[in-house]
């Protein structure tokens, strides 16, 4: 949420924000009209209740004849305001919260993820002297996955994670969650299951409800653990010495997919279900700061790509792949030897104080000045879509896998073998 005083203030700027992450413009508009009855109303209500005041003020010393002049004066007073007021009270807090945050002025113009800018790559491409195998084969040959009954439990896009893939995820997870504690982050198993107000105060509602699931008695399960982390400290007082404060969070995490109808429909790239370690940051009202912790999640994440041996891209985002409250966003993409191209894996964005004024997160500066916290965050890693690349890159001849040595000590084999040798 910005700021009314700012939107007032850089209507035009606003407006090219919306044509920039293709969001309606009329919404501004509306906004400043109702904003403007909004302002009346107030004045106009605060008026009334004061004449109301000074008139009960007045009855009091008068005699009855005085007593009901007043009372016939203050009967002329509009007594519909109020309501109204609340009204329009509601429209304008509906209408503030579909307003987007402006993009970095370092973000690339575009309409979708082909627009995206290329900025660093890494690792090389294994040259295979055999016919590759997709993940899908591979995971069927190894017994590590099934899909036919996991369609049969969940429905489309259902899995069933077994075996030695079982034990991957969790040696992955093991393996991130060291790195990000060893430099500070503070680990925590998230709730996914989370009130309406919690999806409000981190953006992702009301403009992207299709995208979540609802529950009978109207709770929502949140498709990362940033969601319930931001809300962790909703509404507080931060102590400015804590800062920057870092999160690692664990969580299952569900989203419909109802964008991506027909995309990816096999395998395990694109699931209802999954789970995910999300890096999640509060750090002081600087841009300063907040760029350069960016770089530091951002780079999190590719050090623990390297050490599972991936070859990926960093890949800045245009502004038509920003979400509503993004200012920059960086995608990480591992390379997939059967697709013959990268595909997203990573993300990590930051917000300024887009979110922590919707959810009232604030600090005192070394002035003693109230203001707003900024707020990024950043996948660490998620399962299960990270086995297609580890899969993928590290598959031999003979269709088994070779462990990554970064993973060795998390687990009792140092490669899959298919089960029908």
């Amino acid at each position: 949420m910005l700021d009314i005083k700012f939107i007032r203030q850089n209507i035009e700027l606003i407006k090219d924000a919306c044509k920039k992450k293709q969001i309606n413009s009329e919404i501004i508009d509306r906004l400043i009209e109702v904003d403007k009855k909004r302002s009346e109303l107030i004045q106009s209500v605060e008026r009334t209740r004061r004449l109301k005041n000074e008139a009960n003020e007045k009855i009091k010393k008068a005699s009855l004849d005085e007593k009901q002049k007043i009372i016939e004066e203050m009967k002329k007073l509009d007594s519909n305001e109020e309501k109204e007021l609340q009204d329009v009270e509601k429209e304008f807090q509906q209408l503030m919260l579909l307003v987007p945050n402006i993009p970095h002025v370092s973000v690339p113009e575009g309409s979708s993820d082909a627009d995206n800018l290329e900025v660093k790559t890494w690792g090389n491409i294994r040259q295979f002297d055999f016919p590759i195998k997709d993940h899908v084969e591979l995971a069927k040959n190894l017994d590590i996955v099934d899909f036919d009954r996991g369609v049969k439990v969940a429905g489309f896009r259902g899995y069933f994670l077994k075996n030695e893939a079982m034990q991957l995820c969790f040696a992955i997870w093991s393996f991130a969650l060291e790195k990000v504690i060893s430099k500070g982050f503070v680990p925590m198993i998230a709730p996914s299951l989370v009130k309406e107000s919690a999806l409000i105060g981190t953006g992702y509602l009301p403009q992207a409800k299709e995208d979540v699931y609802e529950t009978s008695d109207e709770m929502y399960l949140a498709g990362t653990s940033e969601v319930a982390i931001m809300n962790y400290h909703s509404g507080e007082m931060l102590q400015i010495d804590n800062f920057p404060i870092k999160y690692v969070g664990f969580s299952p995490c569900f989203r419909t997919e109802i964008g991506s109808y027909g995309k990816d429909v096999k395998g395990i790239l694109r699931v209802h279900e999954f789970f995910k370690l999300e890096q999640v940051i509060l750090c002081k009202n600087s841009e300063e700061e907040t760029e350069r912790l960016h770089e530091e999640i951002t780079r999190n994440a590719e050090e623990v790509l390297e050490a599972l041996g991936l070859p990926y891209r960093r890949v800045l985002n245009c502004t038509g792949d920003l979400g509503l409250g993004q200012v920059k966003k960086y995608d990480l993409e591992a390379w997939v030897p059967s697709q013959n191209k990268y595909r997203e894996t990573h993300s990590a964005s930051y917000f300024y104080d887009f979110q922590t004024r919707r959810l009232n997160i604030r600090y005192k500066d070394e002035q003693g000045a109230i203001k707003y916290a900024h707020s990024l965050n950043n996948t660490l890693i998620a399962t299960p879509r990270i086995l297609i690349s580890v899969l993928e890159n590290h598959q031999e001849k003979d269709g088994s896998i070779k462990i990554p040595k970064a993973l060795h000590k998390y687990l009792n084999f140092k490669e899959i073998k298919p089960k029908n040798e």
